[in-house]
């Protein structure tokens, strides 16, 4: 039975425990058919004697790269770009099991559609302190795939592109507005929780970090062509504050 290659991109620096966690989150998945990338920003902590260590693990299955980048979206681009998969996606976190990239793939092939998402956690330590639990809709309406869960076709970016680099926290939003906002790009959804994320990341770390994400927000909605970005605004935050409401 043909199995679609998955390419898994992780970017880090100056991280060597977390990407220790990471390559075994990575490890643990029972899909056959993957390849995982690593683009290290430089790092002079160690890192690359986990990169190496982890070659001899994966079997020939790890490509890597280590040189200077401008920040994390510059680095999963230039991932995406070394990727040979027909399917992409990243890791920094915790796979909710070691079927998880089975289960999308199995369900992109069989709807036959262009990527997958699904649910996911925000972790403090073993506490849940954040449910993303958004299933379908419309950008327009506050709704967004989870980032972290989103694994797509590669023709997706040959033909939207990649993140846009002048984007400090939002690029990630910027670029699904892009290729989901005509609704021509259809995601299939698994309505289950597929990854465990540590809460306080760029875009959650303090009030501050929240705000200043969402100005690049409403900026991405502006320059995507998106009606009255002020609404979606307002919607996508009363997502957000729902989340936690119902995070138990």
């Amino acid at each position: 039975m043909y199995r679609p290659k998955v390419s898994i991109v992780t970017t880090t620096y100056n991280d060597r425990e977390s990407l220790k966690k990471t390559i075994d989150q990575v490890l643990r998945q029972d899909y056959g058919n993957l390849e995982y990338i690593i683009v290290d920003g430089g790092s002079t902590d160690g890192t690359l004697e986990v990169i190496r260590e982890a070659e001899d693990r994966l079997g020939g299955r790890l490509c890597w790269i280590s040189e200077p980048d401008s920040g994390i979206y510059d680095g999963l681009n230039k991932g995406f770009r070394m990727a040979t998969g027909e399917i992409l996606g990243c890791c920094f976190d915790e796979f909710a099991g070691p079927d998880v990239i089975s289960k999308m793939v199995e369900l992109v092939e069989r709807e036959g559609t262009d990527g997958v998402h699904g649910d996911l956690c925000y972790m403090e330590g073993e506490r849940v302190v954040r449910r993303w639990h958004q299933g379908q809709g419309h950008i327009r309406y506050g709704w967004m795939p989870g980032h972290p869960t989103l694994y797509l076709r590669r023709e997706v970016y040959e033909t939207y592109g990649y993140y846009k680099t002048d984007y400090r926290i939002s690029a990630d939003y910027e670029f699904m507005i892009r290729i989901l906002k005509d609704e021509k790009v259809k995601l299939s959804y698994l309505p289950e929780v597929l990854v465990y994320m540590a809460h306080g990341g760029t875009s959650t770390h303090s009030l501050g970090a929240y705000l200043a994400g969402l100005k690049e927000g409403h900026r991405a909605l502006k320059e995507n062509g998106v009606r009255a970005p002020w609404f979606t605004d307002v919607c996508r935050t009363l997502r957000v504050l729902a989340q936690f409401v119902k995070k138990g």
